[in-house]
């Protein structure tokens, strides 16, 4: 082995307490960049291989005029369409008299696929198939399910023969909404088609097998469903209209012809002449009645056809919201994470070879050339480089997905797909061999240009100067001797100063994010369901009817406080070529204010917005999606086709969905005159889920009310959006700590190292252990403390950028770190610092004062 070979691997024995440091900071860098980035492709890759595995529908039509086999053959006429039509109805069944989200079983069926978790698919009249998550409610293998009278089913008792989970259904908290029972689908189930009393098919499943390789989360995917969806619309509403025209015109003529018949019967007719003397008084009419068939086919066609995409499924667009907040935190904060982790080690990396000086000086006065002692550092630090990077690239791209993906415990098992990301593994090597290698380069070849002679001799240690500190006179003489040398001293090694403040400020800055992202998206449903919406429900009234009915029904409620009555819309918001749909729309039924309903407050000012007479007020993220502020004006469209320009007077504080706010006086010129309130805004007592539920199925039997929607099920939507974050928060801040403490066990070693002569001189000249450590201790305490302080700026901004980052299209994630989190951050840091010294103690009791005295001549 050659001499400089044989030092490479001395040097690594002799510093393996700082090659593993180096090690691992990379390590730790690499696992988190890379681990976190992957994380949401590997979200997104697994549904998409759990979705295409179960040839879930790209699209849907609910149709409650039904669906005929000829409208599934014009969607098929469709190039590269494959069309399934499906029976489909809401009932309700079950020991707890649940909203069952019912399907009729045909066997070859391909679209939307059922995955048995255990028993079999419904072969017989009398079996039935439930969600897996009608586990929950205790139902087992063998058991008999009852569905109410009023389900029109064939039979209504049927037995369990199978759980399965559907792609239709990826989340198991949420199954939809209905317009019975408490208005909350529980689960779904599956009986045989043959069972359920109806003529024809309700629900449409529409799939693009040419679709299935592309990602369902991005807009290329959407924009060719989007394309193809145009003309599979056009030719199935036209299908249904031709079918419901022939249907309305067959009835109309059937009802005239009766109608003839019985007149002419009633002339004194003979009976054998009164059929084709009907049939013959018609035939004039028979064109006024395709006109009046055709304009109620079109009428009754356009409230009857509901599309959905994936999107709309339930938990679908939660899942890909996630993946994407997974993806937005990705760009933020392991790239902090990896600069922290870089800074150090470069600092590392030049300190090792700064304290080679000597040796460098001893080979270059050797012979060796320049090149070759080069690269027996090079060699050292892209080592370290190399295996920190290798092993953070595999643990993290294999093991931070996975992990994510076992805690999506409310989502049905995906098919984990963890690919290695390429592009990404070799940037990141490329960053660890900057960070190692890079520095390596720049020392040494600074290094490098000066003389054996100047090498091979110690750097002179650098003058002491007076600081800011010693001016101020009365504090200074107050000091001890040695609490002065340790001021001095800080400011003396500067730039070992800015190090230490720099990597305690990046640790506590990280772990305080962690916390902040946590704490801020709980915080939306908080602020936005305590401090905006203080109303419980919403209950919306049948056209024409009066809130008095459902007053009547809240009041028998112990949970009933107050109910507002408002004029409530859906609205198209259109300005400087920007629009948004689905807006809600809110006016109160008399006068201009919502309180104690909604609580409208300025983003700018904080100061209670009044709704103008002639105006609107907007919500936050509204403005921003519209780019208006207030004093711009904006088109407003509800979806009965009435429109109105406004002046925007005012924009107010919200952190979920989008509102408009309008005055009594200003809906009436949007809807005019005529338009009557419709919607109760209910402020309730706390009360249970069942307490909930109850409520709602006595307002839901009552005709005058048409839904009602409970503010709690936003605020679990809200939970559960927290809760899909937690595991890359743990992660987050697990990672941080470990990293925090190399730094500050790093960085304290460099200290030592670098004045070792020094601490070694104090020793000898009889301080004890204790004061020896304090002596340099000292000033790792100071600095902790200013880092500390540095790193409660830093997280809040470092927060704030990745929230910015994370934002969906309706969702604003408050800026707030709890006291819990400022309280971890802080501790930890203190603690890691209190190990370090009590190490660096240990390490100082064993110096030898005598070699680390020695001349270097």
């Amino acid at each position: 082995m050659k001499p400089l070979t044989k030092n490479l691997w001395r040097n690594i024995r002799d510093s393996l307490g700082r090659f593993i440091a180096i090690v691992i900071i990379i390590m730790l860098g690499v696992l988190l960049f890379v681990g976190v980035k992957a994380t949401g492709p590997a979200l997104k890759d697994s549904l998409n291989t759990t979705v295409k595995a179960d040839h879930l529908a790209d699209s849907q039509l609910l149709a409650t005029t039904g669906v005929s086999k000829a409208q599934v053959k014009a969607a098929e006429s469709v190039s590269g369409v494959q069309a399934e039509a499906v029976k489909f109805k809401y009932v309700i069944g079950g020991r707890a008299s649940d909203v069952v989200a019912l399907y009729g079983y045909q066997k070859g069926t391909t679209i939307n696929r059922l995955h048995l978790t255990s028993g079999q698919l419904p072969t017989q009249a009398n079996q039935i198939v439930l969600d897996t998550a009608a586990k929950k409610s205790g139902y087992k293998l063998g058991q008999t399910y009852t569905f109410t009278s009023g389900s029109k089913l064939a039979r209504r008792t049927f037995k369990i023969s199978g759980f399965a989970d559907s792609p239709a259904y990826i989340e198991d908290t949420s199954r939809g909404s209905a317009n019975i029972g408490d208005g909350t689908v529980r689960y779904f189930a599956y009986i045989p088609a043959s069972q359920m009393k109806m003529p024809v098919a309700s629900q449409l499943n529409i799939r693009f097998p040419a679709l299935q390789t592309r990602d369902t989360f991005s807009n290329r995917y959407k924009d060719a469903v989007a394309t193809k969806m145009k003309l599979v619309k056009q030719r199935v509403k036209a299908q249904g209209e031709k079918d419901l025209r022939a249907a309305v015109y067959a009835n109309i003529v059937k009802t005239a012809t009766a109608k003839a018949q019985a007149q002419l019967a009633a002339s004194g007719m003979p009976a054998a002449a009164v059929a084709a003397a009907a049939d013959q008084a018609i035939k004039p009419q028979l064109s006024t009645f395709q006109q009046q068939a055709t304009v109620t086919a079109r009428k009754q066609l356009s409230t009857s056809l509901t599309w959905q995409t994936r999107e709309d499924l339930p938990g679908f667009g939660d899942y890909g919201g996630s993946a994407d907040r997974i993806a937005a935190i990705a760009n933020v904060f392991p790239v902090f994470f990896f600069l922290v982790a870089a800074l150090i080690t470069f600092t590392t990396v030049s300190r090792m070879v700064e304290e080679a000086r000597a040796q460098i000086g001893t080979f270059k006065a050797l012979g060796y050339g320049k090149w070759a002692i080069a690269r027996n550092y090079l060699a050292y630090a892209a080592l370290a480089g190399l295996l920190g990077g290798i092993i953070g690239v595999f643990a993290g791209n294999l093991s931070i997905p996975r992990i994510v993906l076992s805690l999506y415990k409310n989502y049905i098992p995906l098919q984990q797909v963890v690919s290695l990301q390429w592009p990404l593994i070799a940037l990141s090597l490329l960053l660890a061999l900057i960070a190692t290698l890079g520095a390596a380069a720049i020392v040494v070849r600074n290094e490098l240009t000066e003389k054996p002679a100047a090498l091979m001799r110690p750097r002179a240690p650098k003058s002491a100067k007076r600081i800011l500190l010693e001016r101020i006179t009365p504090l200074w003489s107050r000091l001890s001797f040695n609490q002065k040398v340790s001021y001095r001293n800080l400011f003396r090694y500067k730039s070992r100063l800015v190090m230490t403040i720099l990597g305690i400020a990046g640790g506590t800055a990280l772990i305080l994010t962690g916390f902040g992202i946590k704490d801020s998206i709980t915080a939306t449903g908080v602020q936005q369901y305590g401090d905006v919406i203080h109303y419980q429900a919403i209950v919306r009234l049948a056209d024409g009817k009066k809130p008095a009915a459902a007053r009547d029904i809240l009041a028998k409620s112990k949970a009933y406080r107050s109910a507002g009555t408002v004029s409530g819309a859906v609205a198209k918001l259109s300005a400087k070529g920007h629009s948004l749909s689905d807006v809600n729309l809110f006016a109160p039924a008399n006068g201009n204010d919502l309180e104690p309903y909604v609580s409208l407050r300025s983003t700018a000012s904080n100061r209670k917005l009044t709704l103008p007479r002639h105006g609107i007020v907007i919500t936050s993220k509204l403005a921003k999606a519209l780019n208006v502020t207030t004093g711009d004006t904006l088109k407003v469209a509800t979806t009965n086709g009435q429109s109105k320009r406004f002046t925007i007077k005012g924009i107010a504080k919200n952190y979920v969905g989008h509102f408009g706010y309008l005055s009594n006086t200003a809906y009436h010129q949007l809807a005019g005159n005529s338009a009557k309130p419709n919607t109760l805004l209910v402020r309730l007592q706390p009360q249970s889920s069942k307490q909930n539920d109850r409520l709602a199925k006595q307002l839901l039997n009552h005709h005058a009310i048409v839904g009602i929607s409970f503010t709690t099920t936003a605020k679990k939507t809200l939970s559960n959006m927290s809760g899909m974050l937690d595991p890359i928060v743990l992660i987050f801040i697990l990672l941080s700590a470990v990293l925090s403490f190399v730094v500050l066990y790093n960085l304290n070693n460099i200290n030592v190292s670098e004045r070792i002569r020094e601490l070694s001189t104090i020793k000898v000249l009889g301080f004890f252990d204790r004061e020896v450590t304090m002596y340099i201790s000292r000033e790792s305490i100071v600095l902790t403390v200013i880092g500390i302080v540095f790193g409660y700026l830093l997280g809040n901004l470092l927060t704030a950028y990745i929230l910015y980052q994370a934002e969906t299209e309706a969702v604003v994630f408050p800026l707030t770190i709890s006291i819990v989190g400022y309280l971890t951050a802080t501790l930890l840091m203190l603690a890691f610092t209190g190990v370090v010294t009590w190490l660096t103690h240990r390490r100082l009791q064993r110096v030898d004062m005598v070699e680390a005295l020695k001349s270097n001549e």
